[in-house]
């Protein structure tokens, strides 16, 4: 009997010390990896949830952007997918990683290793050109691309806004004259002529946003800072997309530590520098939990192949 309440005082002994280690959570540095340069809004927003989990729980945590070279975000994702499954190191990831990743093959990310924590933007993601280009929507483009090189830049061949780009081409009957990815698609692109159209975020040409024409949006709405642009979807409508960003971490990574990083994000988002980003850059921030990210997530994967029916 004695030997018996022993056994169980010591199971009951290693739960409490097991539970105590999750609620211990974080207690050591925590990186949030973003798998492109400084700068843009995933990155601003990734560095105000890191300093809220540094100012809640006392720890340093820090932003660690890993770019691709042109070729996605995905070495900065495999960084995340073969890190320990502790909550220590967090991705804050493009639509791709989850399933365009797996979707080509890619060994550390095939199959997909993570789960979402939570989606937390939706890019104002546009198609822009020079002003003085002799093209002024994405009809006049197809035209001109009739009987000349138009050159596309994008964030890498595999990545979903590059191949949303060719998919478009494609359905409105012209062919890019060449295409080149770019870690940053930014004022210096087009201005030195390394590519005519780029596919990039507003944030990133907001400094010469008036020098420039925007031949439509990649997003499911129109962008309430460009209300007379429209959508890809209002000039082909079986290519409506949208790219998002959200926190991710590997599946086996324990509940406990999901819910902690969950609900430091919901604080540093519910911020009034948050609202007023997205008031200034037209970005649309918010939260969807685990289930609703696996609910967008499963609607864009159906949009993928459509894309794929076009450019594969």
């Amino acid at each position: 009997m004695n030997f018996m309440k022993s056994v169980a005082m010591a199971a009951c002994g290693l739960a409490i010390s097991a539970s105590a280690a999750f609620a211990e959570y974080p207690e050591k540095p925590v990186n949030f990896v973003v798998p492109w340069p400084p700068g843009d809004l995933e990155d601003l927003l990734t560095r105000m949830i890191a300093d809220k989990m540094q100012e809640k729980y006392g720890v340093p945590a820090a932003v660690i952007n890993k770019p691709g070279g042109g070729g996605g975000p995905f070495p900065g994702a495999i960084s995340v997918a073969t890190a320990p499954a502790d909550g220590y190191t967090i991705g804050s990831f493009v639509i791709d990683v989850p399933l365009v990743g797996p979707f080509i093959g890619i060994p550390p990310l095939d199959p997909n290793p993570f789960e979402p924590v939570g989606i937390f933007l939706t890019y104002p993601f546009v198609i822009a050109t020079k002003g003085d280009a002799p093209y002024k929507t994405m009809e006049e483009l197809a035209e001109y691309a009739q009987s000349n090189d138009v050159v596309l830049g994008h964030f890498g061949d595999v990545t979903s806004p590059a191949r949303h780009s060719l998919a478009m081409a494609r359905a409105m009957g012209f062919e890019w004259g060449s295409d080149t990815g770019f870690d940053a698609l930014d004022c210096n692109t087009l201005a030195s002529g390394d590519a005519d159209v780029i596919n990039t975020t507003l944030q990133l040409i907001r400094p010469c946003l008036d020098n420039l024409t925007i031949l439509a949006t990649v997003t499911n709405e129109r962008i309430s800072i460009l209300p007379d642009v429209r959508t890809a979807a209002e000039i082909v409508p079986e290519l409506d997309f949208s790219t998002w960003n959200g926190l991710f971490v590997h599946k086996d990574t324990p509940a406990d530590v999901r819910a902690v990083i969950e609900e430091v994000a919901k604080e540093a988002l519910a911020s009034d520098a948050v609202k007023q980003m997205a008031a200034e850059t037209g970005a649309l921030i918010y939260w969807l939990d685990k289930d609703a990210s696996d609910a967008q997530m499963a609607k864009d994967t159906e949009t993928f192949g459509k894309i794929s029916g076009y450019i594969d």
